[in-house]
């Protein structure tokens, strides 16, 4: 090895491999979390637009908004989900503990499956708005309420497309021998 790469790495070849995989699997559960910030951001906007209709108009629309606003925060916490999913994936059932290969190799795959899953934080924020816009939309008119949930639900699925496609790549990561 030259200098530097024996510098960067030297170390790593009088660790056993799969306490290399294991600790770069922790690291990468840690990165997967990240992406509930995106979920916990578009709740929280949803919450307050279903707060904000309720105080304007609490007889007509506060209910509905509530409702809309419910189900609109349930749809946005799915990238959060999928982030626990791949943690706990990581930490308790790691697939590549048990894959013959580089250490390294295998562990930069932990590392990776664990970022790929802060793409989660935009379909969170989106779904959150959307959840928000419709609670705000059905205050103002409460009859409109089966057409809003409807147009948002779509509007959301939508959007969960990137949250779905870090999934894909995390679960490849750890599952699939890319090499």
């Amino acid at each position: 090895m030259s200098g530097f790469t024996d510098f960067l790495f030297g170390w790593m070849q009088n660790v056993d491999p799969k306490a290399l995989i294991l600790a770069f699997s922790a690291i990468g559960a840690g990165f997967a979390m990240i992406g509930g910030i995106g979920p916990g951001i578009g709740q929280g906007y949803a919450a307050g637009k279903a707060a904000e209709a309720m105080g304007r108009n609490p007889e007509e629309g506060g209910k509905p908004a509530t409702l809309v606003m419910l189900l609109g925060a349930a749809v946005a916490e799915t990238s959060g989900i999928f982030s626990l999913v791949i943690a706990i994936i990581m930490l308790f059932a790691n697939p590549l503990v048990t894959k013959e290969g580089i250490g390294l190799v295998l562990g930069c795959s932990a590392i990776g499956a664990g970022i790929a899953m802060i793409a989660g934080i935009g379909p969170g924020i989106g779904q959150g708005y959307a959840a928000g816009k419709a609670a705000e939309a059905v205050s103002k008119r409460p009859k409109l309420q089966a057409v809003i949930i409807r147009t948002m639900l779509l509007g959301q699925a939508v959007a969960q497309t990137t949250g779905i496609y870090a999934l894909v790549i995390a679960l490849l990561l750890l599952f699939v021998n890319i090499f």
